[in-house]
């Protein structure tokens, strides 16, 4: 329902959903995780959506996976099971954190959070106590990415064991972000991720501790992760709408790319440029990261122009200079797949769901959700 089915006064720009490619990559992704044994918990960055959210379950994802204890308040609408995939400090978060804990219980899910010290687990543990309950833990190990993550195995060992004799604390496994994976990665990339984790989980099990969750993954290794046989849970988000950096790292195609920007030509100073009402607090200003000179995105009408510079509501369009082709009138409206989605999507207040030839309105749930 893209572009030609869109009411002529549709405000834009604003961001559009096509629901038949959704349901298509919805379906392709735990199509891929039930083949290959692995649980799906999708990450609602992405979305920040209950409804897309609660779509992810509805198709058979085990939970959902978020940054912020405001989104897990938020998506627990869709889900009581939620994994906080980042580390929970400071009281306001901890307190919280305590009450959503209880709340998932009485539905008769969990929380669990994932953690890479000591210092952050004895926080969780007096929430809990608080409680009167137990919180879930996965501890995070670096994998290679270097962003958080325990980096030394022996280290990391030492930590899992100590959760696993704390009484406030149910140790469920060990997480992480392979963000170093790209497609196609050769074997030794994938050797040594495998072996990241088969070092301190073949310990922790050699002693006798259980390692019930391995939980990995990220959108562009999402469909390679039974390379990796230590992993039983993948984490991916990107995937439910896809944009420009899955398409360019060859993960995606422009026609799996279910969230667009419809903008407005509202000027055309040049020959060679025309101006978008869609700038940086639409799009982003983050650049492709295969190519970052390749402008904010791509008009889908116009694929020789480059969004080449944004300002806060204007996106300017260059064409190159030998360029022949059409061009467009001022009041035409184009199509645009951002770089980056999961920001897009954040810095919209609502988003329209095209399907079953009707248009339906729907909250950005989470947007905005920073602690």
């Amino acid at each position: 329902m893209f572009f030609n089915e869109i009411p002529e006064n549709h405000p834009t720009p604003s961001l559009v959903v096509d629901g038949n490619i959704l349901q298509g990559n919805l379906d392709r992704m735990q199509k891929y995780c039930t083949e290959h044994k692995l649980k799906l918990r999708p990450h609602t960055k992405t979305h920040k959506s209950v409804e897309i959210a609660s779509r992810q379950i509805a198709s058979g994802a085990s939970g959902l996976t978020v940054a912020k204890v405001g989104e897990a308040e938020c998506m627990f609408a869709a889900s009581p099971d939620i994994f906080l995939a980042y580390p929970a400090i400071g009281q306001n978060r901890l307190e919280r954190l305590g009450d959503l804990a209880a709340r998932c219980a009485d539905r008769g899910g969990s929380v669990c959070v994932g953690v890479d010290s000591q210092q952050a687990a004895e926080f969780l543990s007096a929430a809990a106590a608080n409680r009167g309950l137990r919180i879930g833990i996965l501890v995070d190990l670096d994998v290679g990415f270097h962003r958080t993550g325990v980096e030394s195995s022996q280290d990391a060992v030492a930590l899992c064991q100590w959760i696993d004799q704390c009484p406030n604390l149910n140790f469920q496994g060990v997480m992480c972000f392979p963000g170093q994976i790209l497609p196609n990665a050769p074997d030794d990339a994938w050797a040594h991720y495998t072996q990241r984790l088969a070092v301190v989980v073949d310990v922790l099990r050699r002693s006798g501790i259980v390692v019930p969750r391995i939980s990995g993954g990220s959108t562009p290794s999402a469909c390679e992760s039974h390379r990796n046989p230590y992993l039983n849970e993948i984490r991916p988000g990107t995937y439910i709408y896809n944009d420009l950096n899955e398409v360019r790292l060859g993960v995606a195609t422009i026609e799996n790319c279910a969230a667009r920007i419809i903008a407005t030509v509202v000027s055309t100073p040049t020959k060679s440029k025309f101006i978008l009402d869609s700038g940086s607090k639409t799009l982003s200003s983050d650049r492709n990261c295969v190519d970052p000179d390749s402008g904010f995105g791509m008009v889908v009408e116009y694929p020789a122009g480059k969004i080449s510079r944004l300002s806060e509501e204007h996106g300017e369009v260059t064409f190159p200079e030998n360029y022949t082709g059409p061009r467009p009138n001022i009041g035409d409206r184009v199509w645009i797949i951002p770089n980056h989605i999961c920001v897009c999507v954040n810095l919209q207040n609502n988003f329209y769901l095209a399907e079953n030839n009707k248009l339906s309105e729907y909250r950005v749930d989470a947007r905005g959700l920073l602690t």
